[in-house]
């Protein structure tokens, strides 16, 4: 049923892959939302769905998140109609895969000002919100890889080891405040991030591979159970606790033959 309180989900990077999938299941709870990503066309179609299918409300805001002045203009414009963000998924990301000397130097700074600072930008201004109301939720969407250096993704993984670290640090700070901070690590999925990133798919990775719809349930249920963080799917719990029990050496070499480097 359709929520009659002002409480809104907002979803970053929500015109494809997991922010879509994000949308379509928070609009199944009869959530109102907010839509950020860059390509409005797909905003506007997504959204002219969810009205349809679920009869919930949906802003769409066309925002390039990698600018810090757009993401404090997001906020102002959210604040000045009182929308009032209760559930924030920090869900977009930009990945590349290749040896670091031969990506091109903007590309890896475009990664680290996506990945983390517009991330960092975007949960210091609506948390402080959820802080002052005493109740909120953050969802930081990082990744398998967080947990390692991974040859070849050397800025993606390190990246994403800062939003886990980040989101580690912030789950202990706000708890007392009333809002949980929820880290969403997930291995190889679906969702058209391999073929944006240059991925070569490997055998072993099809083996592993989730598609986005347990993948989302995981997180949104690790959030609304006020969890730390969580790894969905059995391989990649496998994956994440071979890390914790062996050499970096030997991890670290066998993440580069699944990953194909």
């Amino acid at each position: 049923m359709k929520s009659n309180e002002n409480s809104w989900v907002l979803i970053t990077g929500a015109s494809s892959g997991f922010g879509e999938e994000f949308a379509r299941q928070y609009a199944a709870q009869g959530k109102s939302l907010v839509l950020v990503a860059r390509r409005l066309s797909k905003l506007e179609a997504l959204s002219a769905q969810l009205r349809e299918r679920f009869g919930v409300d949906v802003i769409v805001e066309q925002v390039d998140l990698s600018s810090i002045p757009a993401i404090i203009g997001l906020h102002e414009r959210l604040s000045e109609r009182n929308i009032v963000i209760d559930v924030l998924i920090n869900n977009a990301g930009h990945g590349l895969q290749g040896p670091f000397l031969d990506q091109p130097l903007d590309e890896s700074l475009t990664m680290i000002d996506l990945d983390i600072a517009s991330l960092t930008a975007l949960t210091r201004l609506f948390a402080a919100d959820m802080r002052a109301r005493k109740r909120g939720h953050i969802l930081m969407v990082a990744s398998l890889l967080s947990f390692q250096g991974v040859k070849s993704f050397a800025v993606y993984s390190a990246a994403k080891a800062y939003v886990l670290r980040f989101s580690d640090a912030l789950h202990r700070e706000l708890k007392n405040d009333g809002v949980v901070v929820t880290a969403l690590c997930p291995g190889m999925s679906d969702t058209g991030f391999a073929e944006s990133a240059k991925q070569r798919i490997t055998p072993a990775l099809k083996r592993v591979m989730m598609q986005p719809q347990p993948v989302v349930r995981a997180g949104i249920r690790a959030l609304q159970a006020g969890r730390m963080s969580v790894v969905p799917g059995f391989g990649n719990k496998a994956i994440t606790v071979l890390t914790w029990a062996t050499p970096r050496r030997f991890h670290q070499g066998l993440m580069a033959q699944v990953m194909g480097v």
